[in-house]
């Protein structure tokens, strides 16, 4: 692939060995094809996540050559960042729905028809969101975060981003998974389909996740990351602490519990509704 072998290359320079106007024109290459779908940080074969590493190289890339600039598209919107780094365009065509309220989505992310976006949201370069998802008012979506179809980010949701390490995974938000308001998901978690994780659960890579249905306890370890099993239902629990001192005051810690496996009756409590969009 071409454009893959022009950001390795470029990548591999150092910054004043890199010419300046060649970088830029891979650069917008990468955040086309991006923006189409094309190409993703992260995609899944043969039933496995892999990270698509020169495609967090290029946007790294970005990053690096990039000079900071003021951006002004009116004497009330106007913001500073590196001059390779600018506001995502949408026309009709595109059929994305966003409500107007201060929604910004960066130039070099893909978000597929049928798509809504609520007011305020931050959809980050990088990042792809997938058919009839729903992004929801002051929600995240970091950084070459891949959110699969018919996702619903509930309002305040957090979506955290990765591009360094380069090798790192991003967070994999997989189909028809539900994610509950002030939700934080982090450090290149993987929710896979159909799961539910509930409001105010925290999802991260040294966080245990206490299965009471299967009996089990998930978490990262090397290089793999958090997993939540497919059809999960995560609230946020506790569990004791046994030192001297806890167990004195009946202190606990916070901990991500799985309380059950989706069914019919989660199914109704979380579909979304048809005429909102």
């Amino acid at each position: 692939m071409i454009l893959q072998q022009e950001v390795e290359r470029l990548y591999d320079l150092p910054v004043e060995g890199i010419n300046h106007d060649e970088a830029l024109q891979v650069i917008e290459k990468l955040k086309l094809s991006l923006n189409r779908g094309e190409i993703r940080a992260a995609d899944k074969t043969s039933g496995t996540w892999k990270v698509n590493t020169w495609v967090k190289k290029g946007i790294l890339l970005a990053f690096r050559v990039g000079e900071l600039v003021e951006f002004t598209e009116s004497e009330i919107f106007q913001f500073f960042d590196k001059d390779t780094m600018g506001v995502r365009q949408f026309t009709g065509n595109h059929e994305v729905r966003i409500v107007p309220g201060g929604t910004v989505v960066r130039d070099g992310a893909y978000v597929a028809p049928g798509v809504v976006i609520m007011p305020p949201a931050y959809i980050n370069i990088g990042a792809y969101v997938d058919e009839h998802s729903m992004i929801d008012s002051h929600a995240l979506i970091g950084s070459c975060a891949q959110i699969g179809k018919r996702v619903h980010c509930s309002a305040a949701a957090q979506i955290g981003g990765v591009l360094e390490p380069i090798g790192s995974m991003p967070v994999i938000i997989e189909d028809d998974v539900f994610i509950g308001g002030n939700v934080g998901i982090y450090e290149g978690t993987t929710v896979m389909e159909r799961a539910v994780v509930g409001a105010g659960v925290i999802l991260t890579r040294s966080t245990p996740v206490y299965d009471l249905v299967r009996q089990q306890i998930y978490k990262g370890s090397g290089e793999a990351p958090l997993s939540i099993p497919e059809g999960a239902v995560v609230i946020p629990g506790g569990r004791q602490l046994n030192n001297p001192f806890a167990r004195e005051h009946a202190l606990s810690i916070y901990t991500p519990i799985i309380i059950k496996y989706r069914d019919e009756k989660t199914d109704v409590s979380v579909i979304l509704e048809e005429s909102l969009r």
